[in-house]
């Protein structure tokens, strides 16, 4: 399992009580992926810049498909750019790949027992993995989770053992994040104004 992987299990917990943008999480997993790549030392930063390293398999297709996409040419891609550009419907290629590998299951109703209820991780070694290093408080998954609007906003900076680099792609999605909030407000603005117009207002 991957952080990203990890992450959308985490957000998938949190659903029916703290359902989470699926643009907020995109965003989130193309950050986590930044980061599996640095730790598997397939990328490095150098300032904001995600310069690749050699071309080898990861083990996680979709984590694959991600190094496939870097930027091999400079002066490479700032971390921002990829976020926005990675994380373009990347919620939904997770939840794809989870399903894909029997990773969901549906919850039923108690009340409608005969109705499929929501989709939820299985329980099984890797989702019991993904709620330990929630739970242990493991620095970048918690901060993405935070981040995404997963948790609450209490410890949402990362601590020193998170490392520079991870550092970096966290502050960045934080950026990223804050950026589509923007968006989401001057539309709704401009919305509410053409509603008025329209109303004769």
């Amino acid at each position: 399992m991957t952080t990203a992987r990890d992450l959308m299990m985490t957000a998938m917990d949190a659903a029916a009580t703290r359902p989470v943008e699926p643009g907020d999480l995109s965003l989130a997993l193309a950050g986590a992926e930044a980061i599996d790549l640095l730790a598997a030392g397939a990328v490095t930063l150098d300032g904001d810049r995600i310069v690749p390293g050699d071309r080898t398999a990861l083990g996680d297709r979709v984590l694959d498909e991600a190094a496939a996409a870097l930027v091999r040419e400079t002066p490479y891609e700032p971390v921002g750019d990829w976020l926005w550009r990675r994380g373009r419907g990347l919620a939904s290629v997770y939840l794809a790949a989870l399903e894909a590998d029997g990773q969901l299951t549906r919850r039923g109703s108690r009340w409608m027992p005969f109705r499929a209820g929501r989709t939820v991780p299985a329980d099984s070694a890797d989702h019991r993995r993904a709620e330990a290093r929630l739970a242990a408080n493991e620095p970048a998954l918690v901060a993405l989770a935070t981040a995404a609007g997963i948790r609450d906003k209490a410890g949402e900076e990362a601590p020193a053992e998170a490392g520079d680099a991870v550092e970096g792609v966290l502050a960045a999605v934080n950026d990223a994040l804050l950026d589509l909030e923007a968006v989401r407000q001057r539309r709704a603005i401009e919305q509410a104004a053409f509603d008025n117009v329209w109303r004769g207002a």
